[in-house]
């Protein structure tokens, strides 16, 4: 049914894009990104699922505090995977981050095991029904583009009309006058990351009632997610959530259409396409430097 293919894109799509956002705030404060953002929404489903399955606490509670502990670990990938390398000018941080998502993976596949579970939502238990029509598709699966929609919106607005946020985009632009202004640029550039994981959370618990939560459910999404931001144009929140929403359309009609075979074959092929037009993306700009 092409409505419910419709509307399954766009609450995947919404996902690639709330874990793009991830990759646009790193960017846009430091000029580095996470390159296991994957990593950091699996934690996010992982920890979900552990505390209201195994624990019994409340989902919101659990919630809550899933969203903590990513935001740690953000903090934690920034101190030992990203700081040390980019503040002697290394690229190094390009490894040392694909390298801790890694061990994080593992550290969890041997904790909480290989084989998926199933946390269970009200949200993903019946499907939506208009004059005793299903349309094949959940009330989460609605929920979705509209929080991520509405995080785009909210980081666009953060970034252009808050001091916080105005602070943060002076940082990448110089930081040396960003530092005699008086911006804390450590701690600006390391709550950059903590955000960029705990919105990456937000998208695995999100995910999680509608696929199953294991290990290595992060590892092909943030891939996904790495080609929207460069997709959308990595400077531009807006671009990375429509850029999102565009890939997540594109792949679920390609996959109803034609199975899901051709899937990665055709969406990965049009990126390829389009940055060949667009090297800076959708919604991306060239550069300006002031000399």
């Amino acid at each position: 049914m092409l409505l419910s293919a419709l509307i399954s894109g766009i609450g995947l799509g919404s996902m690639y894009g709330l874990l793009a956002l991830g990759f646009y705030i790193t960017y846009a404060v430091s000029g580095t990104v996470n390159f296991a953002q994957g990593s950091s929404m699996m934690l996010g489903a992982v920890l979900c699922f552990c505390f209201t399955q195994t624990l019994g606490l409340p989902m919101w509670l659990s919630i809550v505090f899933a969203l903590a502990l990513c935001a740690a670990y953000g903090l934690l990938v920034e101190l030992l995977a990203v700081r040390p390398f980019a503040s002697r000018g290394s690229n190094a941080w390009l490894m040392s981050t694909v390298a801790l998502g890694i061990v994080l993976d593992n550290l969890v596949m041997h904790t909480f095991g290989k084989e998926p579970r199933s946390l269970p939502s009200d949200l993903a238990m019946t499907p939506i029904e208009i004059g005793g029509i299903g349309l094949g598709v959940y009330p989460l699966q609605l929920l979705i583009p509209v929080l991520g929609l509405a995080l785009a919106a909210l980081l666009h607005t953060i970034s252009r009309r808050t001091r916080w946020g105005i602070a943060m985009l002076a940082v990448v632009q110089n930081r040396q006058a960003a530092q005699l202004m008086g911006i804390p640029i450590k701690r600006t550039i390391a709550a950059a990351f903590a955000l960029s994981a705990l919105l990456a959370g937000v998208a695995g618990i999100l995910i999680a009632p509608l696929f199953n939560v294991n290990a290595d459910m992060g590892t092909l999404f943030g891939l996904k997610a790495f080609a929207v931001a460069i997709l959308g144009g990595i400077t531009s929140a807006w671009g990375v959530m429509l850029a999102g929403l565009l890939f997540g359309i594109v792949e679920a009609l390609v996959t109803s259409s034609l199975g899901s075979g051709y899937t990665q074959i055709i969406t990965f092929a049009l990126v390829i396409v389009v940055l060949a037009v667009r090297p800076n993306g959708l919604f991306g700009q060239n550069e300006v430097k002031k000399v």
